[in-house]
């Protein structure tokens, strides 16, 4: 509203009015009746009683006698003239000094009445009227009625200078408003301006009408309005992070693809490749999917047709490998290939079959480990030119190598409707029912040869991470089969995980999740891998089974149990993030310890004396490298698609830009890093083939649409390959 328009019009109405006012009291007073003043039978006998009454006034007045021609008479009273035709020779002089004083000459129209008989009055009953209705006090009311109604009413008040001045006053004040009356558009304010600049406004467009204003908004209305227009600004902020991220895995499959296409792992500092996974290319294999996500078809073309000439050959021949790490990376990096080529209608590389025939080649193979076991856990080792398997040096393997496997085995088996993948793999989840455990927790060691337990080692970082995810996984990926026991098996480990292993630090109160080095009757361990960051993504999977909250709690989908579980996801989330926020190069170490009940160190922070959390964080010497891991980037994703809190994605970002700040090489690819605690870091040189499986690909999703993905139509292996849930729809 403009305020000041408004006072203006108040203030020039005020304005009316009160000339009004002065017009009604300077005007004329009202017409006197007929004959007034005049006194009757000026000839009569009842010129004694009038000669009496001039008699008495003379007592008390001192006056001079003139005189005239006429009988007029003027009594002069504040500037009131009245008339009075008097006897000639018996009038009061006007310049006496008793005329000029109202409280002697007003009464004269009583007094005189009073005096004369009823027979002869000077003065007729309408005089007397007359007289007393010019001095009455009047309303406003009766003063603006008196002058727009009364028509014989004489305006004089432009005879008086207040009354002019008040009159020109609001003349001009109505010109103002007129010259400068606008829209609140302030287009068409800003145009009256120059117009009045330029020399005034023509009639026509005084007399023009106002343009059509927008219809007036309800709050929700304004609110969504906002939110609509604010909603492309935001979308091109995340479309060009996502851009920044699909340019570092340009930048990160370019130096692989010069340095060391083909075999496992770049080296970027020394320019050259390695084999440390059984040298199956397993990054082209690992990075293949995400090419197919970010749409980069060139790296697609690239990555497949080495695979189509290259893969088969090299699972026919080359050696040991290990059956975890080859499944989650190159099986499910083949399976998640072939379906999402196969949903890619504009997909440039070879034929989709090709992914299939490798992944089922490969899987053949690495059944040796399930069928020379004595048990339902499998070896660990494979080696695929001889079709043999065996167990590891110490002959224990882990619950996380073991029971990290179904997803791919049971996906492959839908595609190829052969069974005995699934078979194998789901022995081992049916074996790890029976086995005795601490509120739903596991050690880390299992032995192939008994099927046992070993030790009593619990913690959900390395040989322990997976089998947790994978419980509510593989539960998520085939519910129309009758696999309860597996989300069983998952509430209870929760459960055992909130009253063992969650615990707070000192003095700020971090949530973190530590270790039972020696079982249930040893002490806590308050040391946290960042491994275990995959665990905020998994609850919050596990409490929504992949919708958004909101919809969950609409539908009212989700128990207590759940939200507490969200709630710890959240804050787990919150501690991840302050790993890397501690330190400073702004990047993780491998390792985090906590300051807590029975725990305290000094003098080993992690840099950044910035931090809230400085004292909070203890990170050893030994534990300061950083490897480009994904798990903390994975929970963000997850826990934006369900809370869709964009404070995951701001987190998110911040990771990537220290990413590339500090690990880029120039030369192409990037480096893991020694020491995340001091500036600059020392490189170490290895770029790892998660960075481009996972950590890119959780950015770049982190940053996409929901509709990129979804997590009601995919589940993740534990590489972060998706492979699709399995539905009566996609049976058929």
């Amino acid at each position: 509203m403009d305020f000041s328009r408004v006072f203006l019009n108040v203030f020039f109405f005020l304005i009316f009015i009160l000339s009004l006012a002065i017009a009604s009291t300077s005007a004329a007073p009202p017409s006197p009746p007929p004959n007034y003043g005049v006194i009757k039978n000026r000839n009569s006998r009842d010129d004694g009683r009038r000669r009496i009454m001039l008699a008495n006034m003379k007592k008390r007045r001192t006056q001079k006698m003139k005189n005239g021609k006429n009988n007029e008479v003027e009594f002069g009273w504040d500037n009131r003239v009245f008339s009075a035709m008097l006897p000639k020779g018996n009038v009061p002089s006007s310049g006496s000094s008793g005329i000029g004083n109202p409280s002697s000459f007003f009464p004269l129209p009583i007094f005189a009445i009073g005096v004369m008989s009823s027979n002869t009055l000077p003065y007729s009953i309408k005089d007397v009227q007359y007289d007393n209705a010019k001095f009455r006090r009047r309303s406003l009311f009766q003063v603006i009625s008196h002058t727009f109604f009364t028509k014989k009413v004489k305006r004089g008040y432009m005879a008086c200078s207040t009354g002019k001045f008040l009159a020109l006053l609001m003349i001009c004040g109505l010109t103002y408003l007129m010259l400068t009356h606008a829209s609140p558009i302030s287009s068409r304010t800003n145009h009256v301006s120059k117009s009045i600049i330029n020399g005034g406004i023509g009639i026509k467009k005084l007399l023009r009408k106002p343009p059509r204003l927008p219809p007036r908004l309800l709050p929700d209305e304004v609110n969504n309005s906002n939110k609509s227009m604010a909603k492309p600004i935001l979308e091109s902020k995340w479309t060009a992070r996502q851009e920044s991220v699909q340019k570092a895995f340009i930048h990160a499959w370019s130096g692989y693809k010069n340095y060391a296409m083909g075999y496992d792992e770049l080296m970027p500092l020394s320019r050259i490749g390695v084999d440390g996974l059984g040298g199956l290319g397993a990054t082209v294999v690992d990075a293949l999917d995400t090419a197919m996500i970010m749409k980069l078809d060139d790296v697609v073309f690239e990555a497949g047709s080495w695979i189509e000439k290259h893969l088969p050959e090299r699972i026919s021949h080359k050696g040991q490998v290990n059956l975890f790490e080859t499944t989650i990376r190159v099986v499910g990096g083949l399976l998640s290939a072939y379906h999402l080529s196969n949903s890619n209608p504009t997909y440039k590389g070879p034929t989709p079959s090709v992914y299939l025939e490798n992944a089922r080649n490969l899987a053949d193979r690495l059944l040796t480990a399930f069928t020379s076991s004595p048990t339902a856990i499998p070896f660990s080792d494979v080696v695929l030119h001889a079709h043999k398997a065996h167990a590891a040096p110490d002959g224990l393997s882990s619950p996380s190598e073991a029971s990290t496997l179904q997803l791919e085995f049971n996906y492959l088996s839908f595609l190829t409707s052969e069974p005995k993948y699934s078979l194998e793999a789901m022995k081992v989840l049916e074996h790890m029912k029976t086995l005795p455990k601490v509120e739903g927790l596991v050690p880390i060691y299992i032995s192939p040869s008994s099927g046992e337990f070993s030790g009593g080692n619990i913690r959900l970082g390395s040989r322990g991470d997976s089998y947790y995810e994978y419980l509510i996984k593989v539960w998520l990926q085939q519910r129309q089969s009758n696999w309860t026991y597996l989300h069983d098996m998952y509430v209870e480990a929760m459960k055992g995980v909130k009253h063992l292993l969650v615990k707070k630090s000192k003095p700020n109160g971090l949530v973190f999740v530590g270790e039972l080095p020696s079982g249930i009757n040893g002490g806590f361990s308050p040391k946290m891998d960042h491994l275990v960051c995959f665990l905020p993504g998994t609850l919050a999977l596990g409490a929504t089974k992949g919708v958004t909250k909101a919809k969950a709690m609409e539908e009212n989908l989700l128990t207590f149990e759940d939200l507490e579980n969200l709630k710890l996801a959240e804050d787990l989330a919150k501690t991840c993030f302050e790993m890397y926020a501690v330190t400073s190069t702004g990047l993780a170490p491998e390792i985090a310890c906590f300051n807590s009940e029975g725990y305290s160190e000094e003098g080993l922070d992690g840099g950044n004396k910035t931090s809230e959390y400085i004292h909070d964080i203890v990170i050893n010497h030994a534990d300061r490298h950083n490897l480009l891991r994904p798990e903390t980037v994975e929970s963000f994703f997850i826990l934006y698609r369900i809370t869709e809190d964009s404070k995951y994605r701001e987190w998110g970002w911040s990771i990537f830009e220290a990413f590339e700040k500090y690990t880029k090489v120039d030369s192409g690819g990037y480096s893991s890093l020694d020491d995340v605690t001091v500036l600059p870091p020392r490189r170490r040189d290895k770029m790892e083939t998660f960075f481009l499986g996972e950590t890119l690909k959780y950015l770049y999703l982190l940053f996409s649409d929901t509709d990129v993905i979804p997590l009601t139509e995919f589940v993740f292996n534990t590489e972060a390959h998706p492979i699709p849930i399995i539905t009566k729809n996609n049976k058929e």
